[in-house]
């Protein structure tokens, strides 16, 4: 008790030390970025450019694992333009389907799609009419839902005209139109539709000025083109991101993401120039990040990944949420996987329902755990009854590019395939080496001797079985010589 009658309070001066340590840094600190110096607690002069590296270096895989959306797109447009689809009144279109010639993140071989970019810098507010029994989606340019048409949009597949402005617009808003604003100019869009390419034709894209007599359209055959659309994993991949944040508002990016790129000289109405140090800590962090990534998608971590307890294959969208939200936190794993291995973001492949839709399962080891070789022999059971409405599919892919693996024109077998062998059980074994198997070439997908690969099936219009778990897909079997 003090002489004034107050009660004195705070550490004992043992505690007060244990404190201070905690709060406090050691003079010499190892770290993987080397060895850190200092003077009670300020950088010595020696320390401090390891110190700033370092920064650089985390800032930069941090860019790199979270700006993967928008350097896909970036590098998506840049192919397009390649194989000719240079504005958005052209369109590109896979007839009959995909092929592996081109470099393009996990194309089906088995429906048509059609493809381009909204300019509405160049172009201003921009309709596109879509085709009946459609399914279509335009993503910005950070690669984030804008709108679905056709089936899972307003239209409800009836077909009809969408009216895309661009960010901050306030001219007229004229009826007759399913009219949505995108937070940048450029914007990713995709046809599908279900009568192939007929219907794709049908599509029309035009500026809203031109609405009463609308030039017609130029359709481009991508579907045998050789041209890459898959982003950098070196510094390129930080020029690619560098032009995004160039040509689009400030506000189409989230602050924290546009502080990080800024850190790093990425700036809006700036030029990105890094000197050499920059660079090379650049290039670095592109390919740590990218291994990252591969990480990420080739041997998830995430227990929601997988689809069934004890076994490998996994869900290319974890968490059931377009924007990888959970309980108000984003889920960057999941963000990352994705836009790594694949494109088009939508509500609608989130959320499948029953008999509507589509559902997607990988992997890319055996069963017992070892990576997929190219020169080896496997076999995969599908089992009897697979709870897909429309039919089922397994393609292949390329473990580097994630792109078709370029081993055959079709690298893939589907239920549509009409000479399928099936077992007494009504399961189908598939084949993935090579060489064909004797007896087995329709049941086979060619492999490459020196590459790795990974299959994706595909479930249209997955039932119920496959909702409620009772379907289950057995794990790829290393064919001992």
């Amino acid at each position: 008790m003090a002489l004034d009658g107050t009660t004195k309070a705070g550490l004992s001066a043992e505690n007060l030390a244990e404190e201070v340590s905690h709060v406090s840094t050691q003079d010499r600190l190892s770290t993987p970025f080397g060895e850190f110096e200092f003077f009670d607690g300020v950088p010595k002069p020696a320390s401090v450019q390891s110190i700033f590296d370092g920064l650089d270096l985390v800032r930069g895989i941090t860019a790199f694992l979270n700006a993967v959306p928008g350097a896909s797109l970036v590098a998506m447009r840049r192919g397009l333009r390649v194989a000719g689809v240079d504005s958005p009144d052209k369109i590109g279109f896979t007839d009959p389907r995909c092929t592996s010639t081109p470099i393009f993140l996990t194309p089906n071989t088995e429906t048509t799609y059609g493809v381009t970019f909204l300019d509405l810098k160049a172009w201003g507010p921009t309709v596109i009419e879509v085709p009946p029994q459609s399914l279509c989606v335009v993503d910005d340019f950070w690669f984030r839902y804008v709108a679905d048409m056709g089936i899972a949009g307003p239209d409800h597949g009836e077909g009809g005209a969408y009216l895309f402005l661009p960010p901050g617009y306030e001219g007229e808003r004229p009826d007759g139109y399913f009219t949505f604003e995108s937070p940048t100019f450029t914007n990713f869009v995709v046809i599908r539709a279900l009568a192939g390419v007929s219907a794709i034709k049908q599509s029309r894209i035009y500026r809203l000025s031109d609405a009463d007599a609308a030039p017609q359209n130029t359709f481009v055959n991508i579907g045998e083109q050789a041209f890459n659309t898959v982003h950098s994993n070196d510094f390129s991949f930080f020029e690619e991101i560098a032009q995004l944040v160039a040509e689009e508002p400030t506000a189409a990016l989230d602050p924290e993401r546009a502080g990080n790129l800024a850190s790093l000289g990425i700036a809006h109405a700036r030029p990105f120039a890094p000197d050499e140090r920059l660079r090379g800590i650049l290039d670095d962090a592109a390919r740590i990040g990218a291994a990252m990534a591969r990480a990420t998608l080739y041997a998830a971590r995430d227990p929601q990944s997988f689809r069934w307890d004890g076994s490998s294959w996994k869900n290319g969208f974890v968490g059931g949420s377009y924007e990888f939200l959970n309980d108000g936190a984003r889920n960057l794993d999941a963000r990352t996987l994705f836009h790594y291995a694949a494109t088009v973001i939508t509500p609608a492949m989130a959320h499948a329902q029953v008999g509507a839709g589509s559902a997607y399962l990988y992997t890319a080891e055996d069963a017992d755990g070892a990576l997929l070789d190219g020169a080896a022999t496997y076999s995969l059971r599908i089992p009897a009854d697979p709870p897909a409405k429309n039919f089922w599919s397994v393609d292949v892919y390329d473990t580097q590019t994630r792109s078709l693996l370029q081993s055959a024109p079709f690298p893939a077998v589907s239920s549509l395939t009409g000479e399928l062998q099936l077992e007494a059980d009504g399961s189908c074994v598939l084949w993935f080496a090579p060489v064909a198997p004797e007896g087995k070439e329709s049941n086979w997908i060619p492999t490459l001797a020196g590459k790795s690969w990974w299959p994706l099936l595909r479930l249209y219009g997955p039932l119920e079985p496959w909702f409620d778990m009772s379907w289950q897909m057995p794990e790829i079997v290393h064919e001992q010589d």
